[in-house]
């Protein structure tokens, strides 16, 4: 398993890396820097570096490449060790690093639709999309081979209350992700709202781009808003210390960006604060994401146990723990 896990880990790191990436190329408008060529780039694996938007496009395909091998390279190892507890079966690595190959082909050929079409805003949005469950499943990957706090998750003590409330959290940080790509793609959307928190309307752009532009700012007020209130329950609750962990993080992700977001708007759109927020924006996705996989398991430890072939040694412990003394007296609880 500890090879499974570092190779996991060393997937999930390049991930992120070309998430953030993408973003860079949406933003700079560097998508059809390599013209409607796939997968080469004018007819050359290795063209010249002769221009900006080139260099970006190139680059992120590059690293597209290198995350590809990164999710087989897993996967390979998981099915080399299918027979051990916790990799093979169900709740096991072994399928989720299958389902992450799988989503890692389908976001390569999502980027040669939108190469092809020459980046149409609906189909960079379906690429982004992919490509940010590309990141869920070596998220989920990683936390199923014990790392992000999986290992402490499968100890229970996680309430319903918080998982709901962590799935609620993804859900709509998912959403407010997904609309901020459509806004940076969407005619007239990025420059719609001059103003923060309030929109003030920029009379220059239709009413499709205000719609788009503040549907992805209440999406995301809403994401801060529900994150502070799931928070506050499970720090009330005493919740374990991997949830209470996980929340703040988000959480702290969540008002950095709103932030961000305000100096960005109010500075007229700057390069780096676009990318800025973009880079945030995916953080908290992948932050609530690994929030509601760790309660998920954390409030369904038997279960997760069992799967694992572990439960046998968790049972033994438990009764171990409740047995009677050697004597047969049952030890009177002293106050």
């Amino acid at each position: 398993m500890r090879t499974v896990r570092r190779l996991a880990a060393a997937t999930f790191g390049i991930a992120c890396l070309h998430l953030f990436f993408g973003a860079i190329v949406r933003i700079s408008g560097s998508g059809m820097g390599c013209g409607d060529h796939w997968p080469k780039c004018y007819g050359r694996w290795f063209p010249p570096l002769s221009r900006p938007d080139l260099i970006i496009e190139v680059s992120h395909r590059y690293l597209a490449s290198v995350l590809m091998l990164a999710l087989i390279a897993t996967f390979v190892a998981a099915w080399r060790r299918r027979g051990e507890a916790g990799v093979g079966g169900r709740g096991g690595v072994l399928r989720m690093a299958g389902l992450g190959v799988a989503l890692g082909f389908s976001a390569a050929l999502l980027g040669a639709v939108t190469v092809k079409l020459v980046n149409a805003p609906f189909a960079t949005l379906a690429h982004w999309t992919v490509a940010m469950s590309v990141v869920a499943s070596t998220v989920a990957t990683l936390v199923r081979a014990g790392g992000l706090g999986g290992a402490t998750a499968r100890l229970g003590g996680v309430s319903q209350r918080a998982k709901r409330g962590a799935l609620v959290a993804a859900a709509l940080a998912l959403l407010a992700v997904v609309m901020g790509g459509l806004t940076a793609k969407y005619p007239g959307a990025a420059v719609a709202c001059q103003g923060f928190p309030l929109c003030g309307r920029n009379a220059e752009v239709l009413p499709g781009a205000v719609h788009v532009q503040l549907t992805h700012r209440v999406l995301a007020f809403l994401v801060v808003l529900h994150l502070a209130g799931l928070a506050q329950g499970i720090f009330r609750r005493g919740e374990v210390a991997i949830a209470r962990r996980a929340v703040a993080i988000a959480l702290s992700l969540g008002v950095l960006q709103l932030a961000v977001a305000a100096a960005m708007v109010l500075g007229h759109l700057p390069p780096v604060l676009r990318s800025l927020h973009e880079a945030t924006g995916v953080s908290i996705w992948i932050a609530t994401f690994t929030l509601a996989y760790l309660t998920r398991i954390g409030s369904g430890s038997a279960a997760v146990l069992a799967e694992s072939g572990s439960v046998e040694e968790h049972g033994a412990s438990r009764s171990a723990h409740r047995a009677p003394p050697a004597s047969g007296l049952v030890p009177r609880h002293e106050s």
